[in-house]
């Protein structure tokens, strides 16, 4: 297989790679989802001798779980999600106001901000939420977003979350990460393999190359920040200090229960708003759980898709493995990588190394 510029460059030690498969069978509980789809795993590490870092290794000893959002419905899926963590050798920590409640929020605005917080304060180095939901939007004006970046924590969440991911980039240019949550990914009756390999690896620092299949990818070799998360919390900051102003980046996006006119109403704001055209690549990831009427008459995502192509006229990619799904890559948001395509696949290069 001929690899493209950018794959070879982080490749040329034997690189660990991971490729997910985009499956063919769609989800069987959303039958009106006939967007881009990335599901089981397709293969393994591709080398087990693979070529370690020369830096040094990011600090994965445990996990801090907070829950800045939504209230989490049942305890017990955050229990079972601390076992699993646990299992794939993460010590966990539980914030004492994760399991709070206050109408629909998981406590008062000020019980959530005061455990971000203790969040950065505390010594465990990745900060992962419980959940998403709504919430966050509330706090942006009241974070101290330079104790966040100076603290060094891993934050990592998705969905509502996304907020936090922007705001923390476009205030301080810090990293931080959007992928899985303890209790969608961890709390459930089963685990993805590929979520909790690819969550482990990421935060281990292993993972220099996730290719993934894509049926719908436009010729693209490009490098920028990567960037974005869930597409209606993006719009949302538009017009606010939260919003990060990157050019030449590469935005990925997701969404859930939003209809494929919602979701081009969406993508028209921030093309119209001149966000799209300044890109340098645009990654679809999954946009799941929305339902057709009769008079749609053929318009689904994929004349979205069509739309964003010969409207922005940047290189869009499909097939992402990310969003509301079982299947999800955690992705550094604010970080530089790489994307490249060829006939059927896609590799987003997450880390490059320079001899």
């Amino acid at each position: 297989m001929s690899t493209p510029k950018a794959a070879k460059s982080a490749a040329k030690p034997a690189a660990k790679a991971r490729r997910a498969k985009a499956a063919a069978i769609p989800d069987h509980d959303h039958p009106h989802d006939h967007g881009p789809d990335c599901g089981d795993a397709c293969g393994h590490d591709h080398d087990h001798d693979h070529a370690h870092h020369h830096g040094p290794q990011p600090d994965a000893r445990g996990i801090y779980l907070i829950s800045p959002s939504s209230a989490v419905r049942d305890p017990a899926t955050v229990t079972l999600a601390r076992e699993r963590l646990e299992q794939q050798g993460f010590k966990t920590a539980l914030d004492r106001t994760a399991l709070a409640e206050h109408q629909r929020f998981a406590g008062t605005d000020a019980q959530r901000l005061a455990s971000l917080t203790r969040a950065a304060k505390q010594k465990l180095p990745i900060v992962m939420v419980t959940r998403g939901g709504y919430g966050l939007g509330r706090l942006l004006h009241a974070i101290d977003w330079k104790a966040m970046a100076d603290s060094g924590k891993r934050f990592v969440g998705m969905s509502d979350f996304t907020a936090f991911n922007l705001a923390l980039l476009a205030q301080t240019g810090a990293v931080s990460y959007s992928g899985a949550t303890a209790v969608q990914d961890f709390g459930g009756k089963k685990v993805d393999d590929l979520t909790e390999a690819l969550f482990g690896e990421v935060m281990r620092g292993e993972l220099e190359i996730l290719s993934f299949e894509t049926q719908d990818a436009d010729p693209v070799d490009a490098r920028g920040i990567l960037w974005g998360g869930n597409l209606a919390m993006l719009t949302s900051l538009l017009g606010t200090p939260y919003m990060p102003k990157v050019r030449g980046g590469i935005l990925f996006l997701e969404d859930v229960a939003e209809h494929p006119y919602r979701v081009e109403r969406m993508l028209i704001q921030l093309w119209q708003a001149g966000i799209l055209a300044r890109q340098k690549a645009i990654v679809l990831g999954r946009f799941t759980e929305y339902k057709l009427a009769p008079h749609d008459k053929g318009y689904d995502l994929h004349e979205v898709v069509a739309w964003l192509r010969k409207t922005v006229k940047v290189p869009v990619i499909t097939g992402l493995p990310y969003g509301h799904v079982a299947t999800k890559a955690t992705l550094p948001i604010g970080q530089k990588v790489g994307i490249a395509t060829e006939k059927g696949l896609a590799h987003l290069v997450l880390d490059e190394h320079h001899h």
